[in-house]
């Protein structure tokens, strides 16, 4: 089921649900009951299973062979449902530490009838949340996670923050609403599954994944509306275990906050790189004061339009914030915490460490991107100051020096306007260079100026490479200024040109021995270079290179070099293997894209294949 299938079916089951709700709802769970059976007739299966094998044993009536048989499918049975998912991360905290978090938690639990939670973890992220990780898989068993993110404590007040968790904790309520919270977490069971089944890739998940690629996609599909009505409810339980107003205070702010944080905090975080070798700030010991003294009103007025204006979806079960506010009869509140008095205050003993503990984690994980930003931002001056100086000295630049000038006068010499007169005059030299076309465009709608609609739309043509980008700005343009029809076709085509890479990039990862290959077709020259470097690797042998045919972008070649390693008396070792492929990787000077593979061992195939083609061997 693509996208537009599942929106098409989403939009239909919607106005089922709200025409018959208790109907519809009955359909779900009969949905749900469905899969339920499925797995309770797996488990059944392997009972059978295991009960077949033992008699097997005790009678000693059939031969060996049979038992061996049996015993292999019950093994890739088992192992195909034996889904590991690993618990969430995150630092704990416990009563002792913070006996005011965990007073509000007992208090809420108690109100609603919510399970216990066996841990509360605090992360780093804007969020929170309730996960239930099972002990056994598939098979469930449930161990309850409260996880809690510090910058969002640091963003609200108690009475807020308790809001947020109230809504969490409706999820999990017993009673009224039971039934709609456990077809809930069903849906979240079995996208999880599904997801975790496709990334391990399991051999036996052949028993289970063609009934999970028919039942999950529909589930969610079935029960789509009902998540989404159960994050109303969860929205009506905050109202009712607070109050309306600390709900639409705790709804803005994580609209306004998130998006201060991400588009101004952590930017301007991160430039400080341009300046300093190493990172030395604190990130998260200093978050709550930024957050209360960098929201001004500007910003934040087109923060709440931006939020305001986006429209619920079936991209999501969770409704647009206009939405939301308006169910619990309230309009857009922002009142955050003043500085010091934030919600992170109920961590108690425990907020020093975990703020020390993140910030110290943030600095040794930023470490490595600050220092190649810091060497690179460095290098960037001192290439634009060379440019510079010979632009002034009158000497001519070639196109791509004066490209390099405009762009690292806007990033580096911090002059956009400067950088945009250097694009003008770019552009009236070469009129039909796609990148020149890109940068004009993109820097003359930053600046409210439409005439770059075109330039962007030309820079596509020339280069359909830039599609993606270009779909992307348009899309954004078009949205900013409220022409929503526009910005959903741009938006329409950005999404077929992500699903054409997406399908590009997965026929180029792999080569089955199926596929055709015809010659390479370049110049001798090339392949003498590449024949040059592979004969100074030790241990590789033999080499073939050739192009792969391929469906998407069939103007971009993809190429293949097949390799074989030598050794002591020519003997396939894995150890060898690895060591010349990344020697391959770092010497050897390969044209575009090139799939690389050792035509041994498990690929004896494509050795063979390889062999008989006309033209194929380079070494």
């Amino acid at each position: 089921m693509n996208d537009d299938e599942f929106n098409a079916l989403v939009a239909r089951l919607e106005t089922q649900a709200r025409k018959t709700p208790r109907r519809y709802q009955f359909r779900v769970l009969l949905l749900a009951l469905l899969g339920n059976a499925y797995l309770a007739a797996i488990l059944l299966l392997i009972a059978l299973l295991i009960a077949s094998l033992a008699s097997i044993m005790v009678l000693k009536a059939l031969a060996i062979k049979l038992i061996v048989v049996v015993g292999f499918f019950l093994w890739m049975l088992v192992k195909a449902l034996w889904i590991r998912m690993p618990p969430p991360d995150g630092m704990p905290v416990s009563v002792v530490q913070a006996p005011k978090l965990f007073a509000m938690i007992a208090e809420l639990r108690r109100q609603l009838g919510a399970p216990p939670f066996h841990v509360v973890l605090v992360t780093d992220e804007f969020n929170a949340g309730v996960v239930q990780a099972p002990r056994l898989g598939i098979f469930g068993w449930h161990r309850n996670y409260l996880l809690i993110g510090l910058p969002l404590m640091k963003s609200l007040t108690a009475e807020q923050f308790k809001a947020v968790l109230a809504h969490e904790f409706g999820h999990l309520a017993k009673g009224h609403g039971r039934l709609s919270n456990w077809l809930y977490r069903q849906r979240l069971r079995w996208s999880r599954l599904l997801a975790t089944l496709d990334a391990n890739r399991s051999k036996g998940g052949f028993l289970v994944k063609p009934f999970l690629n028919w039942f999950a996609p529909y589930f969610n599909a079935y029960s789509f509306p009902l998540a989404r009505a159960n994050e109303y409810e969860a929205d009506a339980t905050s109202v009712r275990l607070t109050s309306s107003r600390a709900a639409a205070e705790a709804l803005t702010s994580v609209s306004i906050v998130g998006s201060y944080l991400n588009e101004r905090f952590w930017p301007q975080l991160h430039k400080q790189a341009d300046e300093m070798p190493h990172p030395g700030f604190a990130p998260y010991s200093s978050m709550g004061h930024h957050v209360v003294t960098g929201l001004d009103g500007v910003s934040t007025k087109a923060w709440l339009e931006q939020a305001l204006a986006c429209r619920t979806t079936s991209e999501d079960t969770h409704p647009a914030l206009a939405d939301r506010l308006a169910a619990i009869r309230e309009t857009p509140r922002l009142s955050p915490p003043p500085s010091g008095w934030g919600a992170d205050r109920l961590l108690g003993d425990a907020l020093g460490p975990i703020t020390t503990a993140f910030d110290q984690r943030w600095q040794e994980s930023v470490l490595p991107s600050w220092e190649a930003r810091h060497r690179v931002v460095q290098e960037d001056r001192r290439r634009l100051a060379e440019l510079d100086a010979r632009f002034e000295q009158g000497n001519e630049l070639s196109l791509q020096e004066a490209y390099v000038r405009a762009r690292l006068t806007e990033s580096s010499g911090n002059d956009p306007q400067a950088a945009l007169d250097q694009f003008r005059s770019l552009h009236q030299r070469a009129p039909a260079d796609a990148a020149v076309c890109f940068g004009l465009g993109e820097r003359l709608l930053a600046g409210g100026d439409e005439t770059g609609f075109a330039l962007i739309e030309q820079a596509m043509v020339l280069d359909e490479d830039l599609t993606f980008s270009g779909c992307e700005i348009l899309r954004d343009h078009c949205w900013c200024r409220g022409q929503k029809e526009q910005a959903h076709e741009w938006h329409h085509r950005l999404v077929q040109r992500t699903r054409l890479q997406e399908a590009a990039a997965e026929e180029r990862s792999q080569l089955l021995i199926k596929e055709k290959l015809d010659r390479h077709g370049l110049p001798e020259a090339v392949i003498a270079t590449m024949r040059t470097q592979l004969q100074a690797i030790p241990g590789v042998r033999k080499a073939y290179f050739l192009k792969k045919r391929v469906v998407h972008f069939p103007h971009r070649p993809c190429y293949v070099l097949g390799f074989t390693n030598g050794g002591a008396f020519r003997l396939y070792n894995k150890r060898r293997v690895s060591e010349a492929l990344a020697e391959i990787k770092n010497t050897v000077q390969l044209p575009g894209e090139t799939l690389i593979l050792n035509v041994e061992g498990k690929n004896y195939r494509f050795g063979r294949k390889f062999f008989w083609m006309r033209g194929a061997r380079i070494l």
